[in-house]
């Protein structure tokens, strides 16, 4: 049987003009109800239980580039000198490869 398919497709149409719009919401949170919590499985196992970390500040010492080190031209991360690919390009191994 042959199919014209430039013909429109009218009980698609009716079928979705019939459906109200509080249907469709419902239709939408259960959907999104399916696909479980927004909170990240990762973020939960790295958390620490019923700590409070809000009022806490990160304190590191950041030292300066020092005279065996380089900056990669590539990736910009400071790097040993053992690990210079390019001496001219200043690109460390990793970005070379």
């Amino acid at each position: 049987m042959a199919t014209d398919y430039d013909t429109p497709r009218t009980a698609d149409i009716e079928d979705a003009s019939e459906q109200s719009l509080e249907a469709l919401k419902a239709r939408r949170a259960d959907a999104a109800a399916d696909l479980g919590d927004d909170v990240d499985p990762f973020e939960t196992e790295l958390g620490l239980p019923g700590a409070d970390l809000a009022g806490e500040e990160l304190n590191l010492r950041v030292l300066p580039r020092q005279a065996d080190e380089f900056t990669c031209t590539q990736c910009y991360l400071v790097h040993h000198r053992s690990q210079l690919f390019d001496e001219r390009r200043m690109v460390c191994r990793d970005c070379a490869a």
